[in-house]
Formats: structure tokens, C-alpha cells, sequence
């Protein structure tokens, strides 16, 4: 049974865990509707609010997009090329397996192929299972006023339990490539893995190498209290990845987002008290830091971008307002309505009141 056959027995829709920002502020941040152009953001040189929105985070990679053409034209052996290009880069190879597993969890003919003339391929297999967890992703849904239907639930399953086949099956193929135990972590999610066999997993990325971001990102996930966990192993995680990662790997990144999840998941917390805790005005500091490496070694990493966000956010909420406007200028021109605003019931709107504030108050020479 190919993925699209699998894909094409359940009909799409879900949920997408959301909570309205509750504040005890009286002020702008409350407001309704977005600033005019004359704005306080206008004046400091933003982009005005009507041009935000709708833009994509990263412009799509010329490469990647030719890539994808190849493999939708059956070509597998682009693909498999595309992979190994990638070399001992683990994270790049896992960036690349996405774009490739991308593709096939929409029409996998090629991968099929590519599988059929090259079976003992741990490239087409990590794609295999990454596909597999795609179309788990998709029979699942993630419709924000649905809850999934029996049949959904029954499917996505299914899906998972073949994906976490293809994962081992990756895994003996893949010798030292960490990349097939990334591939497992929503697996672990979505079957509900007990903590000590999501330890065992996790401790073969890493004695598979240093682990970056994204593998950091997927395990801090399974350990939140919305999942299998609780705030107190999410942060310790977090924390320490940042504590050992190298300047310009952005692991800084990390005890930003465990705070996030963890305010998000409180409705009585107040962001305004929070966020201004000592530990996490250190750990923006930090992540400062982090990305000025970042820009400085690597200006055309994709992930700064998302850093960027999420330190707007957090900064917004510290009241450290001229920094949160620097964060805000570098991001205008990538606002595609993502994280941290898409947990507002307003994303855009959210974002741009948010800017507005912010600029307002540095303009009355507030929040330096």
C-alpha cells in the first residue's frame, strides 16, 4: 500500500493546542486592531503593518526547489544524489532527508523506485520513515476546531507503527548517522514512549555525535508537560544542551523555548511577572549572544530567523523594549504568522501590537 493510499482513507482535520494571551495590563498590548502608519513603529523605520503577513520565513532554496522538481519527474537518482552531497554533515543530511520526505509523503512513486533498485540504501530509508511520519502528520490534521475522528486516530497509528519500523530499518543501515534516531523522536510522541525507552533513544543520538538544534527541539517536545513529561526534565534538557553547545549553534535557543511551552501551558501565569525572572533574562542574554555568533559565522543560517522570533517575544515581554525593536526590524520582512504568535488567537495581530508597543516606548526613551 503506497502513503497516498494510506493518506487517501481518512479525511483531514484535528486539533491545534492554542491559548488566548491573557495580561493584567491595562494598556496598548490590549488594544484592538493594528496601528495606523503613522505608528510609532512607522516612525522608527518598520515596515508598515499593512505590508506584514504572508511572507515566508526562508526564501525556498534554488536547490531545493530543483531537487523536488526532479523527484515529482520520478527521478530518485537526483534525490539520492541531493542526500549524499550532504557528506558527514549530519545536520545538513537531515535538513535534506525533510525537503526529499517532503515530497514523498505526497506522492512516494520515486521513492518506491529508488527503494526497489537500491534496497540496502540508508538514505532512501531514512527518507522512508521520515515520509511515513509526514503522513502520519497528515491524517492526524491539524484543524484548530476539530478534535480527530476515531478513524483518524485508528490510521494515525497504523502510520506510526510502520514509520517506527522504517526507523529501525534505517537505523541498521545508517552505521554512525544519527539522523534515523532524529527521525524516531515523533514516534515517541505519537506512540506515547515510556520515559526510560525514550532515554535509551535519546542517548544513541547523542553517542551518535553532538546533537543539534532540531534533534534538541524534537526530544524537548516529547519531555514537555504536554506530552509525556513535565516542566522540570523539559528545562533541565533545555538548559544543558545550552550550556554545552558552541557559540553560533543557537542551543541557546532551547531554555527560551522550554520557558514558552511552559507559560503557555498555565493560563493563570503572568507573562508580564514571568518572563523578567532573573534565570530567564540570563538565558536571553545568552541567546543574544548566540545569534550575533550566528550572524557573524554563518549569516545565511535558516534558523536565525526563528531565533529572532522568539527572542522578540521574549524580550517584548521583559519590557527590554529598544532590543525587542532591533529583533522586530531584522524579522519584518519574515512574518509568515509561525511561532511564537501562532499561539495567539491573532498571530499578525498580536506581532504587530507587539511592535507597536514596543516602539512607543522607545520613542518615550523607555526599555534601553
Amino acid at each position: 500500500m503506497t502513503l497516498l493510499l494510506l493518506l487517501s482513507t481518512a479525511a483531514l482535520g484535528g486539533y491545534l493546542w492554542t491559548k488566548a494571551r491573557r495580561t493584567r495590563k491595562a494598556s496598548p498590548r490590549t488594544a484592538q486592531g493594528a496601528p495606523g502608519p503613522a505608528g510609532a513603529a512607522a516612525r522608527l523605520g518598520l515596515v508598515p503593518a499593512d505590508e506584514i503577513g504572508g511572507a515566508r520565513v526562508h526564501t525556498p532554496d534554488p536547490r531545493d526547489e530543483e531537487i523536488r522538481a526532479a523527484v515529482r519527474t520520478g527521478d530518485w537518482r537526483a534525490g539520492a544524489a541531493f542526500l549524499d552531497g550532504a557528506g558527514r554533515d549530519r545536520p545538513e543530511r537531515y535538513r535534506r532527508a525533510a525537503v526529499l520526505q517532503d515530497e514523498a509523503a505526497h506522492d512516494d512513486a520515486w521513492l518506491l523506485a529508488w527503494r526497489a533498485a537500491r534496497p540496502e540504501d540508508a538514505g532512501a530509508a531514512l527518507v522512508h520513515a521520515g515520509a511515513l511520519i509526514g503522513v502520519a502528520a497528515q491524517v492526524h490534521g491539524t484543524n484548530p476546531t476539530r478534535t480527530p475522528t476515531w478513524e483518524q486516530c485508528s490510521l494515525f497509528r497504523q502510520v506510526m507503527l510502520r514509520a517506527r519500523e522504517a526507523c529501525h530499518e534505517a537505523q541498521a543501515l545508517a552505521d554512525d548517522d544519527p539522523c534515523p534516531y532524529v527521525a524516531e523522536i515523533p514516534c515517541a510522541l505519537g506512540l506515547g514512549y515510556g520515559h526510560d525507552e525514550c532515554r535509551v533513544l535519546w542517548a544513541k543520538v547523542v553517542g551518535r555525535g553532538a546533537p543539534g538544534l532540531a534533534a534538541h527541539d524534537a526530544v524537548l517536545r516529547y519531555w514537555c508537560h504536554r506530552w509525556a513529561g513535565s516542566h522540570v526534565p523539559a528545562e533541565y534538557l533545555a538548559h544543558e544542551a545550552a550550556r554545552l553547545g558552541g557559540p553560533g549553534g543557537l542551543l541557546s535557543l532551547l531554555p527560551l523555548y522550554a520557558a514558552f511551552k511552559r507559560e503557555r501551558a498555565d493560563r493563570k501565569t503572568d507573562a508580564d511577572v514571568y518572563y523578567r525572572s532573573p534565570e530567564l533574562i540570563a538565558a536571553v542574554d545568552a541567546c543574544l549572544i548566540d545569534v550575533a555568533a550566528a550572524v557573524a559565522t554563518a549569516p545565511g543560517d535558516r534558523r536565525i530567523v526563528r531565533a529572532r522570533h522568539m527572542l522578540a517575544w521574549t524580550l517584548y515581554w521583559q519590557d527590554r523594549y529598544r532590543a525587542a525593536v532591533e529583533q522586530f526590524r531584522a524579522i519584518d520582512g519574515h512574518f509568515d504568522g509561525g511561532a511564537p504568535w501562532s499561539y495567539c488567537a491573532d498571530p499578525k495581530g498580536f506581532y504587530v501590537r507587539s511592535r507597536e508597543y514596543s516602539a512607543e516606548r522607545v520613542l518615550e526613551g523607555k526599555g534601553g
